[in-house]
Parts: C-alpha cells; structure tokens; sequence
C-alpha cells in the first residue's frame, strides 16, 4: 500500500516517525495494511522502552518491521561530540542533523531530578549580546522529531544507568515560540501517555518575551511551566539587554504575564542574568520588585555566564546576595542559581552550534 502523501518524507525520503502525531502514526499503521494498535505498539517501542531500531520491536510481526524499516526511520540526528564536566553533573553533546546543520543539548543532574535542556533551533534570532547562541546567528527551526530525538538520546543514557529522565527544559539554542508548531507538537510526544508520558508541570518552556508565543501557551491553559528571561525591569535597559523588547516593551510583556497566570493558575519564573556595573544594583532590584508587585511569580538570579566577545562580567558574590536580600525585603521570591556545566561551555547562553564547542578549557 502507498504511505499517505502527508506522511511522505523530505524529497520524498524515508518517514521520520519522530515526526509525527499519534493520529499520523495511526495512519502510517493503516497504510502499511495493518490495523489499528499497531501505532500504539511502536509508540511503546519507541518512546516508553527507547528502541533505536524496528529490530528491537520484537512484538511486531518481521514483515512489518522489515516494511517500516523501509519506508521510515526513529531517528536523524547524529552524536559528533560529547563532554561531561568535571564534576560528572553535566553532559553536554554536539549533534549533527541531516543537513549538516549541528545543535548543542545539555543533561543536567541533581539530587532527585534529570533535566534535559533541549534546542528547537539552529542558532536563534533574538540576538541578545550576552548569549553565545544569538550571536552566532539564525539558521532554521528543528522539526517536531529534532526536538523529541534529543531527549530520546539522554532518556537512553539513563536507562543504561538504571536512571529516568525527570525534567525537561526548552532552555537550550533558539525561541521556543518563534518555533511554536514544531516545539508544541514536541510538547504533545513528551506529554502523551501513550508515548513518553512526561506530567507537564515536568516541563518549562523558556521564551525572551515573545507575547505571541506566551499568549498562544496561555491558551492551551496547560500545566507546562514558563520562564521568561528578563534580565531588566526599564525598557531602556532590556532594549539593549534583550533585543525583542523593542516590539514587545514590558507593559505588554508583563500584561500577558498576568493574562497567562489568570488563565493556567501556575506561576510565571523570570531568569535575571546579573551583569557587574549593569544591571545589578540595589536599585535595579528595587525597580524590579515595582515591576512584579502584585503577580504571582518567581525570580532566578543567575551571574552572567562569561562566552567569548563579551566583555561583560558577572556580578560578584556580594552583589548577588544584596540583591537577593532586596528583593526578599520586597516579598518577591527569589532563589540564586549557580549555573552547571561552565567548565564545558554548557550554561546558560552559552550554547553554540559550531563542532569544536565541547573542548573543556
């Protein structure tokens, strides 16, 4: 039987099942002359016991896997390089997509949790001046399986050490929101029971203030967590830090905020990179605390993570402290972050999509 015309491949390649919906897997099954609980069963494989390969698929008639083997394939993306820090907490890899294109993912461990930090871009448009990815500029967005497969890769590492993935966060290279259907048809594979399965309030989507993408999630009135990084609390200041405030100022950010927390009822996280000289004042703090009065949030306090052709600094010890002391006195809740991985170039805004970006200094 032919394979549905909306379920082709690029160029009329292989299918790339990562690719699809529930419903599409169904009728890929369908297609292939086969009923129905077939999808469910490759959705088992794929995404709840971690196969790479229709051999594994051992419930599943030869014929059949013989035929999805060549009709489509679980996955495209390539591991070029990995690193682990020194500490043994983070991983990060360089892989390559099918176009030569290459993107960076980061496995981040804790106590009692597993976070992923995953991409949904090559580069990213944004451009703001502290962040490696932005810098390096925009190439394309990810498919929905580009997404998806990055968490596969580490849920596999895991499980390979008797462990689970926990946590996922779109925190990795590009906007999620500039890329909205591919990062929310990922959000649904990673949701759906019957493939990973992850709870939703497992998962943050972390934007530079797109209103758009945060008007569209608010919509969904989902459990999914948002970040948002903020970085300043004047328009003057973020213009400079942040770039996408020039079409989006804070009194419309900050209103889609409200929008988002009366409608989902989850509090809105904002990431504060502290700058030395900058953005790190008593002061700022206290304007930041005017900023947030009154909506249910909380705030991440991050020292600037140092990337290349940046003279910025991160704020000192000291400067941290004070301005979580400010806020605190303020009645905002906030917590320091010291960020993973800066000995392998895997914090955050320091993610690049060039081979040769895993070498520890």
């Amino acid at each position: 039987m032919r394979i549905p015309d909306h379920l082709e491949g690029d160029a009329g390649g292989k299918v790339a099942l990562l690719d699809l919906t529930y419903a599409e897997l169904e009728d890929l099954a369908l297609s292939l002359g086969q009923p129905r609980y077939r999808a469910a069963q490759i959705a088992a494989w794929v995404y709840k016991h971690l196969a790479s390969d229709f051999k594994e698929m051992h419930n599943l008639p030869l014929a059949l896997r013989e035929r999805l083997a060549e009709v489509s394939e679980i996955g495209r993306l390539t591991p070029l390089e990995e690193i682990t820090s020194q500490d043994g907490l983070t991983r990060k890899v360089l892989f390559s997509l099918p176009d030569g294109h290459t993107i960076e993912s980061v496995l981040l461990h804790y106590k009692r949790r597993h976070t992923i930090c995953l991409s949904t871009q090559v580069g990213c448009s944004i451009g703001c001046p502290f962040c490696a990815t932005g810098q390096a500029g925009f190439e394309r967005d990810l498919s929905p399986g580009e997404i998806v497969e990055q968490v596969l890769y580490f849920a596999r590492e895991l499980q390979g050490t008797g462990q689970r993935l926990t946590n996922l966060v779109f925190m990795g290279m590009g906007e999620p929101f500039l890329n909205w259907e591919a990062t929310w048809k990922a959000v649904q594979a990673f949701t759906d029971p019957r493939r990973f399965g992850l709870g939703a309030r497992h998962i943050t989507i972390s934007t530079a203030g797109f209103v758009p993408g945060i008007e569209a999630l608010a919509r969904e009135e989902s459990q999914l967590g948002l970040a948002i990084s903020l970085h300043a609390a004047n328009d003057e200041l973020r213009e400079r830090l942040v770039p996408l405030n020039r079409r989006y100022p804070l009194e419309v950010l900050m209103e889609a905020c409200r929008d988002y927390v009366k409608r989902t009822g989850r509090r809105v996280t904002f990431e504060y990179a502290l700058i030395e000289g900058l953005n790190d004042s008593p002061s700022h703090a206290q304007e930041l605390a005017g900023l947030l009065s009154g909506l249910l949030c909380h705030v991440n306090l991050i020292p600037l993570n140092p990337i290349a052709d940046c003279a910025w600094r991160g704020s000192p010890k000291d400067a941290v402290l004070a301005f979580q002391r400010e806020l605190r006195k303020e009645g905002v809740p906030v917590t320091v972050r010291m960020d993973r991985g800066l000995d392998i170039q895997a914090g955050c805004g320091q993610l690049r999509s060039r081979r040769g970006t895993c070498q520890a200094k």
